[in-house]
């Protein structure tokens, strides 16, 4: 275990997170065991990768905003929704998103 404790030790001296090691000696062997597992396979590279991203202003074009048609979740076919989740799926993957805005449930939820 003392090899992993160096280990987990150089990878946040080398991200300066070395006060997550503070109660270290406080856990059982168990607890410590889990800790140093979990220093080791965070990538850190990619959580300050997307830090540095939230530093970033988001600069928004002129797409249009524009009403859009509806599909009844309850009225597809298990084909349908596995269609439709892969191509959520595949968009988000390309980087792209879209706003949806909801509307409604009051009456069913206020019995008129």
């Amino acid at each position: 275990m003392e090899n992993k404790y160096n280990e987990a030790k150089k990878i946040l001296e080398k991200y300066n997170q070395t006060h997550i090691l503070s109660q270290y000696n406080k856990f059982n062997d168990e607890k410590k065991e889990d800790l140093l597992n979990q220093i080791v396979r965070i990538d850190f590279e990619q959580l300050n990768k997307l830090y540095e991203q939230t530093k970033k202003e988001i600069k928004l074009g002129t797409e249009k905003i524009e009403p859009i048609s509806y599909i009844e979740k309850e009225k597809l076919s298990n084909e349908e929704k596995r269609k439709y989740f892969n191509l959520g799926a595949s968009k988000l993957k390309e980087g792209k998103l879209a706003v949806v805005t909801m509307a409604g449930g009051q009456g069913t939820r206020l019995r008129t």
